[in-house]
This record gives C-alpha cells, structure tokens and sequence, in this order.
C-alpha cells in the first residue's frame, strides 16, 4: 500500500460482528438486509472490508451450546456458498489474498463466551471436545473471550468483580501454543488481571487482545478498558479494536470515536488499534434506554470506516491511517498464525 492510496480505499479488517447470531437467531434473516444489520454482506462490501471476524455467542445459560453449534454450522455453510460474497481465510496466505482480492469478503471465525463451547454443568474435557468441533467446522478461530456480561463457571464478565477460577486457567493452560488469542473485551478488571497473571506465571504462548473495546479513562463503561489493562495489551503485542457503539462512545458527541482514537495513540497504541465495530441485531432489543445505537455515523459498515479515516486523514499520517485500518490486525494475525 503506498502514501498515495486515498484513505477510504483502505482495505479494513474488523475484529467483531454478530452477523452469524443474526443469521440463525432472527426468522426472515437475509445477508443482504442492510435495513436490519449493519454488517449486511452489501454494507460490508462498500466499506472496502477484506476480513470481518465473525463471532460466536452464546449467553450464559442452558442450550449454550446448541446455539452455538448453528452459529459454528452457519459459518461453515457460508464457507462453502461460493454465491454468498463471504469466503473463510485461514492462513497467512490467504489473509494476504484477502486484501488484495476484490472478490468476496474474507472472514474467520471466533467465540465470544465460552459457554458457547461448555456448559455450566458438564465436564470440562466435554467442553474442549466442544471447542475442537468449532475449531474443525471452521477451520480455526481468531480468538476466544472467557465470559460475557455475567459470570460463568470459567470466571467474571463485564458486570461482576469475579477473577477467574480453576476452570479459566485450564482453559488458558488448554490453548497454549495453539494459535489463539485471549480477548479481554468482556471480562471483569478482575479476571482479566488474573488472566495476564497466570499467562505469565506459567509462561504461556497466548496472546492477548480487546477486541471490541473503547477506553474507559474517555467514557465511564465497563465494557471500556481502564487504561493499565489498555497498557498491557499493547505491552504484548496485542489488538484494541475501537468499538462503534454509542454506549461505550459517549451519549452525544458524533465526534467520540475520534477522541478514542486519537487517545489511543497517545498512549502509545500506534502497532495495536484497529477497528471492532460490533454491528449486531437491535430491533428487538429490550434495552430502549440505547436507543439509537449507533451514531449516525457510524450505523453500518458501508459507510462508517469510510467516514472515520476521511475525518482523520489531516490528523494522522498515512502509515498511521493503513495500520488502523488493516495493517495492525493484518500483521497480528500473520504472527499468531505463522508457522513454528
């Protein structure tokens, strides 16, 4: 990519939506309903996305895991529509065809809760057995994200101050060496330190990522990140992927996501942000008081990294503006998936 590119024909990686929980969870679901989902395969493929990471999520609750497993069955039958604009990329050199393809968008897949894999009540090696039929189905996954909003039994969400328990650390312990990344973007304070504390105190190979997350030093949410654990996933090399959401942006101000942006960088995250834009199914949704959910701005793919780079593309630099773009997540991904 040279200085001369124009910003808004970047290609874009995106490390979250929820298009696969749309897909198998809402009747009358359609790729291309961009009037209902702001990662509609049309919204996707004018925002000049090359890799959108699909996520799989389940609620802590019984059945998590069969809803998981249409999740996990739709991403391997999208996989294998060669009609449907959405091709799997699991190696390094299909990451690199992927942005440089104008053909089809690229995706991987990866699990937000890890109730999606395990139950509360079911043996643990049960629930690895689990996880190995996501990883087969399609073909690998990005990362994983412990929890969600609540407990369960591998330690604390957003909403609770529980660390992490026995069952977190042989999760850890299960994928070291395996090529995927811990996501910090739904834990307590509490369990991601405890999370970061036993990586290191039994040396494991696992990187660690903020998927979808803002800074919480800019907008008091606890989906945002205090800025020590911001600091430490660019310490190691990680990802903070800025989330979209008006609720983890600010209440009023279109401009907030910039601030994020650019707070990022001043704490030094030049190698680690990227875009998490967490584009997701609302209609039904009872939580009226976030309404609308998105800046206008900001409402779907097709329009809003376009937006965001053009707004800063007299700010920051143009290797600045590539790295956030794809560069970043383009250079994280090689390393986590070369071979060793």
């Amino acid at each position: 990519m040279t200085s001369h590119t124009f910003p808004h024909r970047y290609p874009i990686i995106d490390l979250h939506c929820d298009l696969l929980v749309y897909l198998t969870d809402v009747p009358d679901s359609k790729l291309d309903n961009i009037a209902e989902i702001g990662c509609a395969v049309p919204a996707l493929t004018e925002g000049n996305v090359k890799l959108q990471v699909m996520a799989i999520y389940s609620a802590t609750a019984p059945g998590s895991t069969r809803y998981a497993a249409l999740q996990r069955d739709m991403f391997a039958q999208l996989a294998t529509n060669t009609s449907c604009g959405l091709h799997a990329v699991t190696t390094p050199e299909q990451l690199q065809q992927a942005l440089q393809n104008d053909k089809g968008i690229g995706m991987v897949a990866a699990v937000e809760n890890a109730s999606g894999f395990c139950e509360e009540d079911e043996p643990l090696e049960d629930g690895f057995k689990k996880l190995e039929k996501i990883i087969e189905a399609c073909g690998r996954i990005l990362y994983i994200s412990m929890t969600h909003n609540d407990d369960n039994r591998f330690g604390g969400g957003n909403f609770s101050d529980k660390g992490i328990t026995r069952d977190g650390q042989m999760l850890l312990d299960y994928i070291h060496g395996r090529r995927i990344a811990i996501d910090l973007a739904h834990t307590s304070d509490a369990l991601a330190h405890d999370i970061l504390t036993h990586i290191d105190k039994e040396r494991l190979d696992v990187p660690v990522i903020a998927s979808h997350s803002n800074f919480r030093a800019l907008w008091d949410q606890r989906r945002n990140l205090p800025n020590e654990l911001a600091q430490e996933v660019i310490r190691r090399g990680g990802l903070i992927g800025m989330n979209f959401l008006r609720h983890f942006l600010s209440s009023d101000n279109p401009e907030a996501l910039m601030h994020h942006i650019m707070y990022g960088l001043d704490m030094g995250a030049q190698d680690a942000l990227c875009f998490g834009a967490d584009y997701f199914y609302f209609a039904d949704s009872p939580n009226l008081d976030r309404f609308p959910y998105y800046f206008k701005e900001h409402e779907q793919a097709g329009t809003s990294y376009n937006f965001i780079l053009e707004r800063l593309q007299n700010t920051l630099p143009q290797d600045q503006l590539a790295k956030l773009a794809y560069g970043n997540a383009q250079q994280f991904i090689q390393r986590l998936w070369e071979i060793r």
